[in-house]
């Protein structure tokens, strides 16, 4: 029996490592204490896998912020804007390329494919002098060993390491990162000799790009790059591992073709047309490492279903070559169904964290290898028909309305240069008009206060007096410091999505859910398993209550129907542009409930749109088709007079810039400064904008406070662009990541910018 794990959740069970980064940064703890915490989680996850008989244990998937970050580090290859000298890199020069520091902006941070997990981006360029400068990887190998676990070590390979970087800043941007292989790879080679000198007998290399578009120039970087590596890896079972879609036919091609490799990795979850170029043309006398227990979802897996398609595969690739494994890392997935205590039991039956995928892997190696546990299939196969017959997953009434949504592409009736003009009229803004995305600094006593309500500690009334008051002290704040477009600062809401399912049919909730999103911050996503709508108003009580304590237009918060679905564990039994049309609906009730209840400006959030558009170009047009669709379904029933904004952040948004446009809001909000302002390169491409525009003008991921003069420089590059009665002036997120003492500050240099530059434009308020 032979089965195999990816990688798996680093935070916790209980988000330990999560508050130990936390305390570290805030001087509350150690160095030492930091890796007392992540060594305790990491012995307690390798003991986990061991006891569960798992084979391939996979060991440095362990992380302190994320895995490129720590093959950047690996890799010496640090900008020189952190003064790093040499050396072990230690967490002071780690943590400053993550998040900066009081005189340095971090690096750029986007998206890991299409998940919800970030990752630092590399910059690279000719004068990069790469030197082995983590052994993190060697090390932990070597810890997992003394607890007498001999596990896989993971490294991000070397050509998607590359093919994830980005141009450093003053290099040309048609500078080819894929030229700097020769100058990686002999750290590489230090780092696998390192591994077998310690007793390696298996390493794992993620090359997940391998499942993109890749040109011919780029997969033959695969093929130069792995016979590069074939003497230093000879001695050694060598894993690549690929996954999150299908392996295109000449990927697939060059992977099975690399030198000094002896086993692919394979997602069979969401890589379906994958199968057939196995059951085609699979190398013999190679290992196929099946990934048939789903990494991205929390859906108890289908072991009949499964254990089917791997029994097709053995007789493939043979008995003694097949190994059962997760699709891709647990890390997207939930940690343990056994903290769940709030759950029922229908919908408990239904699920797998990430523990329970481990038990799923074993089960379906041991099937394969005639000791097939009757029991558990027995009641995994009862779950599944559970599920399909549940009354609780269908609303007829959900579906029809969903169902007459066909037809009608859901636009407003007039141009977005009209509705801005009588928007205008009613909202009198000045030019330059500022604002913030949402959120304002979740502080302790305010989650102190949503805990004790959720315990019932609190009666109803405390919690709102609560909630009132630390809306009219954001309120108050935005006017002192003088901002035009204000928000109630979301007090009563722990995560954005959350918030919004909780007050959906169709949806559960989980308590200690949660799943690593960047560094320390963990979301805990809702489950969508059944039909969707919306039993009553969400947000009206709150956003009227706060457009009641100021006389400047309060904007209503939601989010939208996209990012609901691609921030939530969705439904698997049916296509996912379905559920969204189902949410749209949801989130049109409550747009016009807003509107009716006198809130003039109103943002519906679609932060992760880029996010789930698919790693294929094949793919992309109908998922774009579709997702923008079901924003616009959200607002056409408003009023021209009603201002619709949707804020974007944290992905390359330039290449779906014309689905953006094609949304129809009548102001974006988009995160631009931490990504060193890549996406205004698109206005100086030619495209044209009419619609309200806010490029991000400071990055609020990291503690540090820029100066107005900073400020006042970038929107000066926007209005190089973009013209001056178009463009917002705003942070690129919200801000309840960050404290007072910061945000305060930030937004008194915004302000200052912004009203600055309205004077030098001949048109103070």
């Amino acid at each position: 029996m032979v089965s195999h794990i990816v990688g798996y959740p680093r935070m916790g069970p209980k988000r330990e490592l999560k508050f130990a980064l936390e305390s570290f940064w805030d001087g509350k703890s150690s160095a030492e204490d930091l890796q007392k915490v992540s060594a305790d989680l990491r012995k307690s996850i390798w003991k986990q896998m061991s006891d569960a008989g798992i084979k391939y244990i996979p060991s440095n998937t362990f992380s302190y912020y994320d895995q490129v970050l720590d093959t950047t580090a690996m890799l010496g290859a640090v900008p020189p804007r952190y003064g790093w000298n040499g050396g072990e890199i230690g967490f002071d020069v780690f943590f400053s390329m993550a998040r900066g520091n009081a005189s340095v902006p971090a690096m750029e941070m986007t998206k890991w494919f299409d998940t919800n997990y970030h990752f630092i981006v590399p910059e690279l360029g000719p004068e990069v002098s790469f030197s082995y400068a983590s052994h993190k990887a060697v090390n932990e190998y070597k810890e997992a060993k003394a607890l007498g676990v001999d596990t896989v070590p993971v490294l991000v390979g070397p050509v998607s390491y590359l093919l994830l970087s980005k141009p450093a800043k003053g290099v040309e941007k048609s500078f080819s990162l894929l030229s700097l292989l020769d100058k990686i790879l002999p750290v590489y080679k230090e780092v696998i000799s390192e591994l077998k000198a310690a007793g390696a007998s298996w390493i794992q290399l993620d090359e997940p790009t391998l499942v993109m578009d890749l040109d011919s120039h780029k997969l033959k970087a695969f093929t130069e790059a792995y016979s590069a590596l074939e003497s230093t890896l000879s001695g050694l079972n060598v894993l690549v591992e690929t996954y999150f879609a299908d392996i295109p036919a000449e990927a697939f091609k060059t992977l099975t073709s690399l030198k000094g490799v002896t086993a692919f990795g394979l997602d069979l979850v969401r890589g379906t047309k994958t199968l057939d170029l196995v059951k085609s043309e699979f190398p013999k006398d190679k290992y196929l490492f099946a990934g048939v227990v789903d990494g991205r979802n929390i859906w108890a897996n289908d072991l009949a279903s499964s254990l089917s398609t791997l029994e097709s595969l053995e007789g493939i690739v043979g008995k003694d070559k097949l190994v059962v494994s997760t699709s891709c890392s647990l890390l997207h997935t939930a940690v343990d169904l056994v903290n769940e205590t709030k759950l029922d039991d229908e919908i408990k039956s239904w699920l797998a964290f990430a523990a329970q995928k481990v038990v799923e892997v074993n089960a379906l190696g041991k099937a394969l290898a005639g000791q097939k546990d009757e029991q558990f299939f027995s009641a995994n196969a009862a779950a599944q028909a559970s599920r399909k017959s549940s009354p609780r997953v269908n609303n007829e009434a959900v579906q029809k309305a969903a169902a007459g949504l066909k037809g009608s592409e859901h636009r407003r009736a007039t141009n977005v240069s009209a509705r801005l003009d009588a928007q205008q009229k009613k909202l009198n803004l000045p030019i330059l008009p500022t604002t913030t995305i949402g959120s304002f600094p979740q502080t302790i006593e305010l989650r102190r206060v949503r805990r004790e309500y959720k315990a019932k500690k609190i009666t109803e009334e405390e919690y709102i007096k609560a909630i009132k008051e630390e809306i009219k002290k954001v309120v108050e704040l935005q006017e002192e410091l003088d901002i035009d477009v204000l928000v109630h600062g979301e007090p009563e809401r722990n995560d954005m999505v959350e918030y919004f399912g909780e007050q959906l049919s169709g949806f559960a909730f989980t308590v200690n859910g949660w799943v690593q999103s960047y560094g320390s911050r963990c979301v805990k996503p809702p489950i969508i398993y059944g039909d969707v709508s919306r039993p009553k108003p969400m947000t009206v009580f709150w956003s009227s209550a706060a457009q009641s304590m100021t006389s400047r237009p309060m904007k209503g918060m939601l989010t939208g129907p996209v990012t609901i679905l691609n921030w939530s564990f969705v439904r698997n039994d049916q296509p996912r542009f379905e559920t969204c049309y189902q949410i749209a609906l949801a989130i049109k009730d409550e747009v016009e409930d807003l509107e009716k209840a006198g809130i003039n400006v109103i943002q519906i959030d679609e932060a992760a749109l880029r996010e789930g558009l698919p790693l294929r170009k094949s793919e992309q047009a109908f998922y774009l088709e579709w997702a923008v669709h079901s924003f616009r379904i959200t607002n056409i029933g408003v009023q021209d007079t009603t201002q619709i904004h949707t804020h974007m952040c944290y992905s390359n948004f330039n290449d779906i810039i014309h689905s953006i446009i094609d949304m129809d809001a009548d102001v974006i909000t988009i995160e631009n400064s931490r990504s060193d302002e890549k996406l205004l390169s698109v206005f100086r491409e030619g495209v044209k904008y009419g619609a309200g525009i806010g490029p991000g003008v400071y990055d609020i991921h990291s503690p540090r406070i820029p100066s107005t003069e900073e400020i006042a420089d970038r929107i000066n590059k926007m209005l190089a662009v973009l013209e001056k009665n178009i463009l917002w002036v705003n942070p690129d997120c919200g801000l309840k990541t960050r404290k007072y003492p910061e945000v305060k500050p930030a937004l008194q240099a915004m302000v200052a910018a912004a009203k600055t530059l309205r004077t030098q434009l001949g048109s103070a308020k």
